[in-house]
């Protein structure tokens, strides 16, 4: 039976307004795995007016009602006709994505180091819900407005305020829409963490979280910051003690004071409590201007890198480093537990949900900060430096014999490696990363921009063949597909089977190829070939894609930002840099697009700064996701088949515009 055929006509394209996007597609802006994600939208605006030091308590309460309120004595938001929009600003914050104070980056602005990047906080949140009130105490009045899935139901009215209310202040109640959750209960322990957190983070500041069911309130407020809070947090997990006192310390840049700092915004900088312990669960926890940041991201790396050049010269200095032992960045961190705190003028998270900070100078920013801090506080305190050493030489030997008995099970029967693999010099398999890279010239530039230690290139000639139908005893036969397996170290194998995966050379193979259409199709090819000859290497985690940038944008200095030069992976992504540095004040025209046509047309220092640079790039490891096997499997044999034709146009046409970067 022939499928009906799909209509494509000026009335197909429809164009989103308002909110509808978010309504759309909840999950570009929010998890959906419940609604906690939309309530902490909330509660990050009390804290950033905490932070600013305008507001000295956060209250939030757990309704009977399923509801959520969130409470804070900050200046309130304004109520007043926006002068270009001619409606309540309260409302435009509420309704309008790319809307809010955050932008306000310039010296004196309301928010010069908040969590609000993109403008779509509050208003996800408002979307999102069966009705939203909001109450405002300000400028002697009090002011409310109420909105139902994003729409305004109930203007906004003024009145005096009544005896004994408060003066200045907000209250947002929300009522989450279920629908758009997989569970409508908010976790109640994940709450309480994030609460007390914005309780370390913002030391003087009350934090309360009241549950009506039960009549229970939990208070906190930390007078001794981010050291309180860590000696708490081992205490709950590990109960472990620290090697060496905790070394803690801060440092914020003053460009006019120190030139050295001129490549940093006034204000920007990080604080810090470190310990080192011998046993038990490390805690480790960062935020990114009082936003948790639980994937980590640049500004964990930064401080990483900072405490191993600290360690690294004291070793030196005093000459404790043994014969034929390398220090590597994780035997530092390998004991690490830590609270980093860090404040970034304009930060760039991985997504909106804002888990991982991805601005590359928060390396430089928290590495070069922590790690003066830390070598002057070991030679000041020599003993222990030298017990912080021992630990730190352990650690090193300890992987070092973990790697010798690796490469002693795989060295025997090793095929002779292919003559275009530029390998890598060490021989930890978990460290190690293979990089797969279309082309001869941007197998060139990689192999200039690479880490030698650890990272090894395979640059490959053309596309590479699909092998979705092509029997394992047969695969061999093309060049490409057979250096590869060589490469890694991996005989072709089915899904049921057990293959020997003790003579794999490589913890990730990075596929990197041009962020265009041949580039995608290249990745198509190759991610085919593992998931259909190589599945357990994505089963156990193997396989990522590597993401370059499309574009470059250099952008001129702008308020308290200097120079920069940005980075975007799509049109997307320069579309939202663009959108920034007009609302940072930054003239069209005044900031340059550079186009990349290929990874070949890359500088290595450029590869290597945006796409093979473990601290700065953006790596996505390769997984089933929403599908089973089998769905899977038959998805891929439409896709992927070469008798499929008809199905797959069917399939484009109707939803090629759902596809995603997941696998």
């Amino acid at each position: 039976m022939a499928s009906k055929p799909s209509q494509y006509s000026e009335s197909s394209i429809r164009v989103l307004k308002g909110l509808e996007p978010v309504k759309q597609r909840p999950g570009m802006y929010t998890r959906t795995d419940n609604p906690l994600h939309i309530v902490q939208e909330v509660i990050d605006n009390a804290s950033d007016e905490a932070l600013g030091g305008f507001g000295n308590e956060i209250v939030v309460t757990l309704h009977t009602d399923g509801s959520i309120s969130v409470e804070d004595d900050g200046r309130g938001i304004p109520v007043g006709m926006h002068p270009e929009e001619g409606v309540p600003v309260v409302e435009i914050v509420f309704t309008r994505l790319h809307a809010g104070g955050k932008f306000d980056k310039g010296k004196g602005g309301a928010y010069a180091f908040s969590g609000g990047l993109h403008g779509v906080g509050v208003s996800v949140t408002n979307a999102l819900a069966k009705r939203l009130e909001v109450m405002v105490w300000r400028d002697g009045q009090a002011s409310s407005i109420v909105f139902s899935g994003g729409d305004v139901i109930e203007p906004l009215t003024t009145r005096k305020p009544e005896r004994g209310e408060k003066k200045r202040g907000t209250r947002v109640r929300v009522w989450p829409d279920a629908k758009y959750f997989d569970s409508a209960a908010i976790p109640l322990a994940e709450l309480q963490r994030l609460l007390r957190s914005k309780a370390v983070l913002l030391p003087g500041v009350k934090v309360t979280l009241v549950t009506e069911k039960t009549g229970d309130s939990l208070v906190w407020q930390y007078d001794q910051g981010l050291r309180g809070y860590l000696v708490e947090s081992l205490a709950q997990t590990s109960g472990a003690e620290p090697v060496i006192p905790m070394f803690e310390g801060e440092h914020f840049a003053d460009p006019d004071a120190n030139p050295a700092e001129e490549g940093f915004a006034e204000g920007e900088g990080a604080s810090w409590v470190v310990a080192w312990t011998e046993e038990g669960a490390p805690v480790r926890e960062s935020y990114v201007n009082l936003i948790p940041t639980p994937a980590g991201g640049t500004h964990e790396s930064g401080l990483r890198e900072g405490l191993f050049q600290a360690v690294k010269s004291f070793i030196e200095l005093h000459a404790l480093q043994p014969k034929g032992v390398k220090l590597m960045p994780e035997d530092v961190f390998a004991r690490v537990s830590f609270v980093l705190s860090a404040k970034v003028l304009d930060p760039q998270f991985q997504g909106q949900i804002k888990e991982r900070l991805n601005s590359r100078d928060a390396v430089k920013l928290v590495g070069s900060f922590s790690r003066p801090a830390l070598e002057l506080w070991l030679n000041q305190h020599v003993e222990y430096g030298k017990k912080l050493a021992e630990l730190v030489i352990r650690q090193a030997q300890a992987r070092t014999r973990a790697a010798q008995k690796v490469e002693k099970r795989k060295g025997s029967g090793v095929a002779v490696l292919p003559g275009k693999l530029t390998d890598c010099e060490s021989t930890d398999t978990t460290r190690n990363e293979l990089f797969l890279v279309e082309g001869d010239s941007a197998g060139g530039s990689a192999k200039m921009g690479r880490d030698k230690e650890y990272q090894a290139i395979l640059p490959l000639r053309g596309k590479v063949l699909n092998t979705w139908e092509t029997e394992r005893d047969r695969l061999f036969a093309n060049n490409e597909v057979h250096d590869i397996a060589v490469a890694i170290g991996v005989d072709p194998h089915g899904v049921d089977d057990e293959p020997d995966l003790s003579n794999l050379r490589y913890g990730k193979i990075c596929i990197l190829s041009d962020a265009d259409v041949d580039g995608a199709h290249i990745q198509v090819l190759l991610l085919t070939l593992f998931f259909r000859h190589f599945p357990k290497l994505i089963d156990l985690g193997h396989v990522y894609v590597a993401r370059p940038p499309l574009f470059r944008v250099d952008a001129p200095a702008r308020g308290k930002k200097p120079a920069q030069k940005l980075y975007a992976l799509d049109e997307g992504e320069l579309t939202a840099i663009e959108d920034k540095l007009r609302k940072d004040g930054v003239r069209d025209g005044a900031w340059q697009i550079s186009r990349f046509k290929g990874l070949g047309e890359m500088s290595a220092e450029q590869l290597w700064e945006t796409t093979m640079n473990p601290d700065t790039r953006r790596l996505l490891p390769v997984a089933l996701g929403h599908f089973d096997l089998p769905q899977t499997v038959g998805v891929m044999n439409m896709l992927m088949g070469k008798g499929e034709a008809a199905s797959r146009k069917a399939w484009l046409e109707e939803r090629g515009n759902e596809v995603v970067a997941d696998i």
